[in-house]
């Protein structure tokens, strides 16, 4: 059988497994490989103003336990941090977009043990397809490899700002 029957093989595979467990069956190939369930988790977030964010396509991404967790600081500069399954998110941060949101992966680092992966993404984002990004921060990125699908198990991220710039190491060369 060639690579190419054989990756078609567990692409079929996969969107039967989660079709049996109920899960969403869009776009199995975004979580085939660590590379695409990165694209995938970037895609989601992004689009026009008016429309939603890919809710489906996200809890296929995402463990059925996944946690999010948002980091800021407060008016008196204080950090804080708020702490939520993928579903408290949407339901918290969903609905139609006031104005467009595309994010987009700046530079990555990848560090794996055993079955367990953590990705430092750096990203921006800006109001239109590779328009000039009005936000850049760093995502922290933990997944998890079943032997036959990826998982993100969980994400954090904080945002650029005043005292709190990008190290060069995370920005691309």
């Amino acid at each position: 059988m060639t690579s190419r029957a054989l990756s078609a093989v567990v692409l079929v595979l996969l969107a039967v497994s989660s079709a049996a467990t109920g899960q969403a069956t869009q776009n199995p190939e975004d979580v085939a490989t660590l590379e695409g369930i990165i694209k995938a988790y970037y895609e989601v977030v992004s689009g026009p103003a008016g429309e939603n964010a890919d809710r489906a396509r996200d809890e296929f991404l995402h463990h059925p336990n996944a946690l999010v967790a948002i980091t800021s600081v407060d008016a008196d500069g204080k950090p804080t941090i708020v702490a939520m399954s993928l579903g408290e998110y949407h339901d918290r941060f969903g609905g139609p977009r006031s104005e467009g949101f595309y994010e987009f992966e700046l530079q990555r680092e990848v560090q794996r043990f055993g079955n367990i992966t953590h990705v430092w993404s750096t990203y921006a984002a800006s109001v239109t397809p590779g328009g000039e990004p009005f936000t850049r921060g760093i995502n922290s990125i933990q997944l998890y490899n079943d032997g036959e699908r990826w998982w993100i198990t969980s994400w954090i991220y904080d945002s650029e700002r005043a005292g709190n710039t990008i190290p060069a190491a995370y920005l691309p060369e």
